[in-house]
């Protein structure tokens, strides 16, 4: 079994569970969906985002109650949340701002998918899945930045590509960091056993010195 550290990627399996699913079905709303303006998709990639921040809030909580990894969490939530606002409030605005924007979270999330990939874990299928993802992001992140002499949808559809492959790769990880979980506990559970037996084989042979 490998060994990870325990930091932001060994939250509750559920909070990429639920994160997968949100990122999925935006990401089939944004790239699939018949509406060939921009403005009317901007709105939903901020509810998206909102959503996934709400996530992340809740996982913060979640490991506050354990001390660990919970301020990677919060900072996560504000980020999502902010993005997700200023998209809500700038609907209106041009389509170079919602370019942007979509831009620099895309990219953004992919640098910090990358250093999650390879400063926080040595198993090799935790790390493959928050590398694709980083890797992903920020190729997603640079198209969509030099998307804008394509027609206006384009680069919408852009991000709910990326959203799609976020969603798939937070379902996987989300089912693998739960066997993981349980195979953590199986071992935690045989330790103690062996601890256990160990300090009876010890009190047994102190014993039979003492008579």
């Amino acid at each position: 079994m490998a060994h990870i550290k325990r930091k932001y990627i060994d939250s509750h399996w559920l909070v990429f569970i639920f994160q997968g699913v949100i990122t999925l079905f935006f990401g089939c709303v944004t790239l699939f969906t018949g509406d060939e303006s921009p403005s009317a998709l901007i709105p939903v990639i901020g509810i998206s985002l909102l959503a996934l921040a709400v996530v992340e809030f809740a996982n913060s909580l979640y490991r506050s109650r354990r001390q660990d990894g919970w301020l990677v969490s919060t900072l996560v939530a504000l980020f999502d949340a902010a993005f997700g606002i200023a998209l809500l409030v700038l609907s209106e605005k041009t389509m170079a701002w919602h370019l942007a924007l979509l831009a620099a979270y895309t990219a953004l999330r992919g640098v910090f998918e990358l250093l999650i990939g390879f400063r926080t874990t040595i198993d090799p299928t935790d790390r493959f899945i928050w590398v694709l993802c980083g890797v992903c992001g920020v190729i997603f992140g640079f198209i969509i930045f030099n998307s804008g002499h394509l027609p206006n949808i384009d680069f919408v559809r852009f991000f709910g590509a990326y959203m799609l492959v976020l969603g798939i790769a937070s379902l996987i990880y989300g089912v693998h960091n739960r066997s993981q979980q349980i195979e953590d506990r199986e071992a935690r559970s045989e330790a103690g056993k062996k601890a256990v037996a160990a300090r009876r084989k010890n009190g047994v042979k102190t014993s039979k010195k003492k008579a």
